[in-house]
């Protein structure tokens, strides 16, 4: 599932052929990506609308419309497991996974291709309707050591699934957390409750480092994840424990471990993490 490294990533590549651009028509053939309102009263009420902006929340991209004498509205997507965002050409050819179009007054369509279908688009008066159970931006500027200490200070659960709470932090998955415990040093089996304010500090400064390494280096495409112009991200060629399960440790050599924990997997060293 793309996180906030790859949705960052995409929203950063659609924003020169996206802004400023008005809808003309919408398309799908899979009802159930759309959330709200329903297809045919969004392919009804886009025509027209120009996109303001372009922006991300979490894993979440946003996309606030305008059109004078209409109200505000926010088109938002959230890519799933396997969703591509693409911008090309009417008659460019196209899968059978298309299954979600957006045609644009330059002649030009935003595509959603999506394997699975567990993508979701919606198109809101109110963001915070569909966004607003978010935690705060792990890269936020306003979010401080501080106020990471006294989040986690408030919970008990284990390290690896708090991180991948939504509602704790935003844009935070699997690839990440794993990454990010293993540069802190910390089992993701941890009790959140049994950090010292040192460890804490440690969790903070690796989060953001990892996300903004992921930034610089695209995202991570180990499988269906494709920047907009095709191309792959890099950040699976430097992995120092995600998916990396019976691999030497690339500090102390034990092999990486892989395990579940709520249903998820955490892949972790035994002996730099224990």
């Amino acid at each position: 599932m793309p996180e906030l490294p790859e949705v960052e990533t995409i929203a950063r590549q659609l924003r020169p052929p996206l802004l400023g651009r008005t809808f003309v028509r919408f398309w799908t053939d899979a009802p159930a990506l759309v959330t709200r309102p329903s297809p045919a009263e969004m392919a009804a009420r886009l025509p027209g609308r120009r996109i303001a902006a372009l922006t991300r929340r979490g894993k979440y991209l946003l996309l606030p419309l305008d059109r004078e004498g209409a109200p505000a509205d926010t088109l938002i997507l959230h890519l799933g497991m396997t969703g591509q965002l693409t911008v090309a050409p009417a008659d460019a050819p196209a899968d059978r996974h298309l299954h979600a179009r957006f045609d644009l007054d330059d002649g030009r369509q935003l595509r959603f291709r999506d394997v699975r279908k567990f993508g979701r688009i919606a198109l809101v008066d109110d963001p915070a309707s569909v966004v607003g159970h978010l935690g705060p931006e792990p890269l936020d500027d306003a979010f401080t050591p501080a106020d990471f200490r006294r989040r986690i200070r408030r919970r008990r659960g284990r390290l690896k699934p708090l991180l991948l709470d939504q509602r704790f932090l935003a844009g935070v998955g699997n690839l990440y957390a794993d990454e990010a415990l293993f540069l802190a040093g910390l089992d993701p089996r941890r009790p959140a409750s049994s950090l010292t304010d040192e460890e804490i500090a440690r969790l903070y400064h690796s989060l953001r480092h990892v996300l903004r390494r992921g930034i610089e280096n695209e995202g991570a495409s180990l499988s269906d994840y494709r920047k907009p112009d095709g191309s792959p991200g890099r950040v699976q060629e430097s992995l120092q424990v995600y998916g990396r399960a019976g691999a030497p440790c690339p500090r102390c050599g034990t092999p990486i471990q892989r395990l579940r924990l709520a249903g998820r997997s955490a892949h972790f060293c035994p002996r730099c993490q224990g």
